[in-house]
């Protein structure tokens, strides 16, 4: 069977090489999106426009290469860098597909900029309901280059941003490049959201700041706005968020988040992930929101909300921990339990041994492995020219993981 050639056609078709527009003169089926397939008007080929149901254009191109056909698939920029080569592949076959590389947009961008494009960590918002993968990158990167889509154009992305707190960037538009009417403006964000732009478009969001303070693991309690005694001691956290184990891409549930202290360091383990921070308070959600602003923890979400209820629209966690407390009943915690991926941890900070009692007595009936540690921190405080160390109130910390 003959393969799928999937070829770059960089910016215009002035990028393609002797030996791809030779192969595409060739084809007998040619696929792509409208705007690709209208600079080859005339062709000849059969045509399978990319639209809509991807599934759909895979069996039309096995269909095609079942019957012997030369087919092409014509990509914008590189077919590897976010294009269509990687589906092609997984659907295909490694021994199915030829990919002929291309220059991309994001290096034209970089080239019209006179800066290196090695280190810009570039995120694709194409057919998402968010702009998770971007706020991510906000949070440890300097440069990010976003590839947008209808939904989210550069007016949409500043104006979402703006919604966050995000200050410390500035947005670069990129429109029509390498065309006649090619653009590139430098706008602060709230600028930004006030244009129209054209539909072909990549944006580059450069730092212009640094957050007010820089996150780190175990942060001091002054770190955080925070009503008084309603944070979680840092040394504890550190426990606590050692206990949870959290990778890169989980989604993690902080309920009974307090100032969000553990929701906010927790997104430095789970920089490619979801972190909601939970609380029904909406002084301290205006808290945790603050935080995150001023820690530059931007992928964090605060949810405002009474448990276990507002728990049914979040997405299901990879890691959950409770540090408010129990309550009157283990409700919050058997919602928990019952939301937590299969193999997931779950971690609780416990003072009271009533609730220490009921979290085991729980965890044992459903059958699930328990561990239990009691931090027991003191701290240095002055007396006369030396000083003593102060115990602070004992913290029970309880982990269990989901069969």
């Amino acid at each position: 069977m003959k393969p799928v050639k999937i070829i770059g056609t960089g910016l215009n078709q002035k990028d393609l090489s002797k030996q791809t527009a030779d192969i595409i003169k060739k084809a007998q089926v040619l696929v792509g999106g409208n705007r690709l397939l209208d600079y080859f008007a005339g062709h000849g080929a059969k045509i399978i426009p990319i639209c809509g149901d991807l599934n759909e254009v895979v069996e039309n191109i096995k269909t095609a290469l079942s019957q012997e056909l030369d087919v092409v698939v014509l990509a914008d920029g590189d077919p590897g860098f976010y294009g269509i080569a990687e589906l092609l592949v997984k659907k295909l076959g490694k021994n199915s597909v030829e990919i002929f590389p291309n220059i991309t947009t994001l290096q034209w961008a970089a080239s019209r900029l006179k800066i290196p494009w090695k280190d810009i960590v570039t995120v694709s918002l194409h057919g998402r309901s968010d702009l998770l993968p971007l706020l991510n990158s906000l949070s440890l990167n300097d440069r990010i280059g976003v590839f947008t889509d209808k939904k989210f154009n550069p007016a949409k992305i500043a104006e979402q941003l703006l919604l966050r707190g995000v200050d410390t960037f500035r947005m670069i538009v990129f429109e029509n490049l390498c065309t006649e009417a090619e653009s590139i403006c430098e706008l602060d964000l709230k600028d930004a959201s006030k244009k129209i732009y054209s539909a072909l478009n990549f944006i580059i969001l450069d730092r212009i700041g640094q957050p007010e303070i820089s996150l780190t693991p175990g942060m001091d309690e002054d770190a955080y706005l925070h009503q008084k005694g309603l944070i979680t001691k840092k040394e504890v956290r550190a426990a606590g968020l050692a206990a949870l184990k959290i990778r890169p891409d989980h989604t993690v549930w902080d309920l009974g988040a307090g100032c969000g202290s553990v929701a906010i360091e927790a997104s430095v383990f789970a920089f490619k992930g979801r972190v909601i921070a939970v609380e029904k308070e909406p002084e301290r959600v205006l808290q945790i929101k603050e935080n995150i602003v001023r820690m530059g923890a931007y992928a964090v979400d605060a949810v405002c909300g009474d448990m276990p209820e507002c728990l049914q629209a979040l997405p299901d966690p990879d890691r959950i921990f409770i540090g408010g407390g129990l309550g009157h009943d283990d409700s919050v915690l058997i919602a928990a339990a019952n939301r937590l991926k299969p193999g997931g941890r779950l971690v609780l900070h416990l003072v009271l041994t009533g609730s220490l009692m009921r979290a085991i007595k729980y965890l044992n009936d459903i059958r699930w492995p328990v561990s239990i540690s009691q931090i027991l921190v003191s701290r240095s405080v002055p007396l006369c020219d030396d000083m003593r160390l102060e115990s602070q109130n004992p913290v029970f910390i309880v982990s269990s993981k989901k069969r």
